[in-house]
C-alpha cells in the first residue's frame, strides 16, 4: 500500500505517515497565536517531513544500487554452467542465475545457508568461515566432500566497501570424483584393483618423478596401512607421509599421501589439509582439537579448536585420557574404537583411530575418522537376532523339559482318577491337579511358539472365513465398549497355515488392542492382497518380493513408546501390572507367524494407536485331500489290538513308566527301551514281533526317526506313533518324516495316547 507525491514517485505507507503528521503539525503552526507554540510546531513538523523523504532517498538508493547489483550478476554469471547466488553482507539472496534456480529453485529472500542445508551438514559455519576469508582478502575457495560428493564454493567481495553494503557472488560447482583435494597441491594416486599406479596428480609427479608405474615403486614398508604413516621414494630421497585412501571411479583406489619432514610438515597449505576427502582432526598431544578438516566437520558439524575427544564423542567405556595417553605412547596398536558422536540431532556412529605424528618439533596425534553408522545398525540387528535366537532356544529347551515332567504329572494323574470314582474325597483334588498340569501345558505351547519349536498342522485356508467364525468369540473378548469392525479384499487370496494358530495370533492382537483402550474404542482387522515387486526393508528383516495376504489389526489405544517398541515381541516382556499379563501373547504370535512363514511388523505413536500387521504368503496350488482316517470304535480297537504288542523307546523314566503302564491298561503288551540303541539290540531277536513302535524323537545318542529307519530295514511298514515335547526340524512342514507313522506331542493324556496307538494300527 502506498501514497503518491505530485509528479508521480510512489510514497511507502511509513514515509507518507511520517510526511503526513508533519505537515499536518506544520499547518496547525500557522493558527497558534503563541510564538513559542507556533516555532516548536513548525520545528517537529519540518524535522518528520525532513525524516520523510530522507527515509524515501535513501530506500531510492537502495532499489537503484540493488538493480545496478542485478545487472552486474547477470552480466557476469547469468550464463555460466555452475549455480551461482548474490548475497548481500547479512547472507540474504539477493541474486540467482537460470543454474541455481534449476537446481535450488527460486530462493531470493532466503539465505543461503537455509538453500545448503540439504548440501553441507553445517552450512552456517562453513559459510562463516568463507565469507571471513572473503572479507578480508577480496575473494575465497574451499572444496568441501559431501554425502553426494565433492563441491568447490568460490565466493568474491564485490566493492570495497567491508561494511553492511558488501555484497558477494558465491558460485558452487560440483567436482568429479578424487578432484577433491587437488586444488590445494595434496599428492594424489590412482592405483587399478591389481595394484598398478593409474594416475598421479602434478603434486605426486612433483615428489616421486613421472617414472614409477607401480606402488612398490613409491612406497616401501607395504602393504598400505591407511591412517598411518609410511617411507616414500621420493626424488629426494626416503621421507615419511601420511596415507589416507578414497573410493575411485569404479574398482580404481584414491590415495592421498601427507609429506612429513624433519619433524614437520612439508606443506603448511591448510587447504591441503582441509581438501582431504578423509575426515581428520590435529590433536595436541592431550587430545585437544588443535584443527578438523572440512570432511571431519561434513560428518561431525562444527568443531571447536580446544575441544577434547571426550566434547565430541561418548560411548569409548573407559576414560578418553587414558585411550589418548595409550595411543601418544603407542600403546594402541591403532586399534579403530566405533564411538557416538555428541550434540548432533541424528544418531552418528564414528570409527576413530589415533595416531602418533610429529609436527615442527612438537608430538601430536591425528584422528582418523569414518562414518560407523550403517555398520552400527547392522550390528545391532545381528546382536538382536542372535538375541532372539538365544531366547528361542532356551524357550524351546525349558518347554521341552516341563513337556516331560508336564507329562508325567498328568499321566500318572490320570492313573490315579482310574481308581477314584467322582463321589471320592480325593477326586477333587486329582482333578485340580489334571486342569493345573493342563493350565501349564498351554503355558509351554506359547513357549514352543515363540521358539517355532511347536507343531503346526498346516492346511489351506481363507482368512475371511477364519475371520468371520471368530466373530463371536472376538465380540464376546472385547466386551461393550469396544466395537469390533471387519473390512476385507473381496478377491483375498488363500493362505496355508495352521488354522487353530492363526485363530491365536489374531485373538492375542485383539486383547492386547482392547487392553490398550480402557476407556473403548474401536478395533479394524482388514485383509488385502499385498503383491511386493521388490524386497520390502524394514525393521531389522528383509521381506522377499512376492504375493501376500496382508492382516491389519488397528486399535485406537494408548500406543507404544519407541523406545519399548523394539521389544514388544520379547517372551515375558510386558508393560501390564504384575498379575494382568504373561509377557508371552505378542512372543507367541512372532513364533506362530514366522514358523507360518511370515511376518510380523509394528506401527505404532504415543497417542495415537497401534497397527500390527501380518504378512502371510499366499497358496494358489490346489490342496490334496488327504483320506479320512478310517473310524474305529473304542470297543472294536479295543478287541482288535488287545494282542498288539508295542516297543516303547522313551528315555525320560517317568514319562516311559507312565506310558507303558497306560498301554497296560489296554491290553497291550510292552516292551521297553531306555534309548535307541536299547531298542535297535531288542530288535536283533528275530523271535519276538512288534506290531507297533512307540518312540521319543529327540534322544541322547540316535534320534527317533533315524533309528525307525534302520529298524524297518529288517521289519517294514512297522507302523510308529513319535511322541516329543516339541516337534523339531525333523518334521519339516509339519508333516512325519516317515510313512505309516503319526505324531503325538507332549504334554499327553493316557487316553490320547490309547487313542494314538490304536487309530495307527487301525490304518
Amino acid at each position: 500500500m502506498s501514497s503518491r507525491k505530485p509528479g508521480g514517485t510512489a510514497w511507502p505507507v511509513r514515509e507518507a505517515w511520517l510526511f503526513g503528521v508533519g505537515a499536518c503539525l506544520a499547518l496547525l503552526a500557522f493558527a497558534m497565536t503563541e510564538a513559542q507554540t507556533l516555532v516548536l510546531l513548525l520545528s517537529v513538523g519540518g524535522s518528520l517531513m525532513v525524516l520523510a523523504v530522507l527515509i524515501l532517498l535513501a530506500r531510492q538508493f537502495r532499489r537503484l544500487a540493488e538493480t545496478a547489483f542485478r545487472a552486474r550478476m547477470d552480466s557476469a554469471f547469468g550464463h555460466d554452467g555452475a549455480a551461482t547466488f548474490g548475497t548481500d553482507s547479512a547472507g540474504m539472496i539477493r541474486y540467482q542465475n537460470g543454474i541455481s534456480r534449476s537446481r535450488f529453485g527460486s530462493a531470493e529472500g532466503r539465505s543461503l545457508a537455509d538453500i545448503l542445508t540439504t548440501t553441507l551438514a553445517s552450512p552456517d559455519s562453513v559459510l562463516a568461515r568463507v565469507t571471513g576469508r572473503a572479507t578480508a582478502k577480496g575473494a575465497a575457495q574451499e572444496d568441501i566432500t559431501t554425502s553426494r560428493g565433492g563441491i568447490r564454493l568460490a565466493v568474491h567481495r564485490i566493492g570495497g566497501d567491508r561494511g553492511r553494503l558488501s555484497r558477494f557472488a558465491w558460485r558452487i560447482e560440483d567436482l568429479a570424483p578424487g578432484e577433491v583435494g587437488d586444488a590445494g597441491g595434496l599428492p594424489r594416486l590412482s592405483l587399478s584393483k591389481n595394484g598398478a599406479v593409474v594416475s598421479m596428480n602434478p603434486a605426486l609427479r612433483a615428489l616421486v618423478g613421472d617414472k614409477p608405474t607401480t606402488l612398490e615403486e613409491i612406497v616401501t614398508d607395504l602393504p598400505l596401512r591407511p591412517g598411518e604413516e609410511h617411507e616414500l621414494i621420493s626424488v629426494s630421497g626416503p621421507i615419511r607421509c601420511f596415507v589416507t585412501e578414497t573410493e575411485g571411479q569404479g574398482d580404481r583406489r584414491s590415495i592421498f599421501l601427507m609429506p612429513i619432514a624433519a619433524g614437520k610438515a612439508v606443506s603448511h597449505d591448510p587447504t591441503a589439509f582441509d581438501s582431504l576427502p578423509v575426515a581428520l582432526i590435529r590433536l595436541t598431544a592431550d587430545g585437544r582439537v588443535m584443527a578438523a578438516n572440512n570432511a571431519a566437520r561434513a560428518l561431525l558439524g562444527d568443531i571447536a579448536c580446544g575441544a577434547s575427544l571426550s566434547d565430541l564423542f561418548e560411548g569409548l567405556g573407559r576414560p578418553v585420557a587414558d585411550w589418548v595417553t595409550d595411543a601418544r605412547a603407542g600403546r594402541t596398536d591403532r586399534r579403530p574404537e566405533v564411538l557416538r558422536a555428541r550434540g548432533l540431532e541424528r544418531e552418528v556412529f564414528v570409527h576413530v583411530s589415533l595416531n602418533r605424528v610429529v609436527e615442527e618439533g612438537r608430538a601430536g596425534l591425528i584422528a582418523v575418522l569414518s562414518d560407523a553408522t550403517q555398520l552400527k545398525k547392522l550390528e545391532e540387528q545381528f546382536v538382536q537376532s542372535q538375541k532372539m535366537q538365544a531366547i528361542g532356544q532356551l524357550a524351546g529347551g525349558v518347554a521341552h523339559d516341563f513337556n516331560n515332567l508336564l507329562t508325567a504329572i498328568s499321566g500318572h494323574c490320570d492313573l490315579l482318577m482310574l481308581r477314584h470314582d467322582k463321589g471320592d474325597p480325593d477326586y477333587a483334588d486329582l482333578d485340580q491337579i489334571s486342569q493345573n498340569a493342563n493350565r501349564a501345558a498351554a503355558l509351554v505351547r506359547q513357549l514352543l511358539a515363540f521358539s517355532r519349536k511347536q507343531t503346526l498342522n498346516p492346511q489351506v485356508i481363507d482368512m475371511r472365513d477364519t475371520l468371520s467364525d471368530l466373530t463371536h468369540l472376538l465380540n464376546r473378548l472385547v466386551g461393550e465398549k469396544v466395537k469390533l469392525t471387519l473390512l476385507h479384499d473381496p478377491d483375498l487370496r488363500p493362505i496355508r497355515a495352521d488354522k487353530r494358530q492363526i485363530e491365536q495370533v489374531i485373538m492375542n492382537l485383539v486383547v492386547n488392542a482392547r487392553d490398550a483402550m480402557p476407556g473403548g474404542g474401536d478395533i479394524r482387522i482388514e485383509t488385502e492382497n499385498l503383491t511386493l515387486t521388490e524386497d520390502l526393508k524394514r525393521d531389522r528383516v528383509s521381506v522377499p518380493k512376492g504375493d501376500y495376504v496382508c492382516v491389519r489389526v488397528t486399535d485406537e489405544g494408548t500406543g507404544i513408546a519407541p523406545d519399548t517398541l523394539a521389544k514388544i515381541f520379547e517372551p515375558f516382556f510386558t508393560t501390564k501390572r504384575t498379575g494382568e499379563g504373561t509377557g508371552l501373547g505378542l512372543s507367541t504370535a512372532y513364533g506362530i507367524v514366522k514358523q507360518t512363514g511370515g511376518y510380523i511388523f509394528c506401527d505404532s505413536e504415543l497417542g495415537h494407536g497401534s497397527t500390527f500387521i501380518l504378512l502371510l504368503p499366499t497358496y494358489d496350488r490346489l490342496e490334496l485331500e488327504e483320506p479320512a482316517p478310517q473310524s474305529v470304535s473304542s470297543a472294536e480297537a479295543m478287541t482288535e489290538n488287545a494282542s498288539a504288542t508295542v516297543l516303547l523307546v522313551e528315555d525320560e523314566a517317568p514319562v516311559r513308566a507312565f506310558a507303558s503302564r497306560a498301554l497296560r491298561l489296554r491290553g497291550y503288551s510292552v516292551f521297553e527301551a531306555e534309548n535307541a540303541e536299547d531298542a535297535l539290540r531288542i530288535l536283533e531277536d528275530p523271535s519276538l514281533a512288534f506290531d507297533i513302535f512307540v518312540s521319543d524323537v529327540i534322544m541322547p545318542g540316535m534320534d527317533g526317526p533315524s533309528w525307525v529307519g534302520e529298524a524297518r530295514k529288517t521289519r517294514p511298514d512297522t507302523p510308529v506313533v513319535f511322541i516329543s515335547g516339541y516337534a523339531e526340524d525333523v518334521f519339516r512342514g509339519g508333516l512325519p518324516p516317515i510313512p505309516r507313522s503319526a505324531f503325538l506331542p507332549k504334554p499327553f493324556s493316557l487316553s490320547e495316547l490309547t487313542a494314538t496307538v490304536q487309530n495307527t494300527l487301525g490304518r
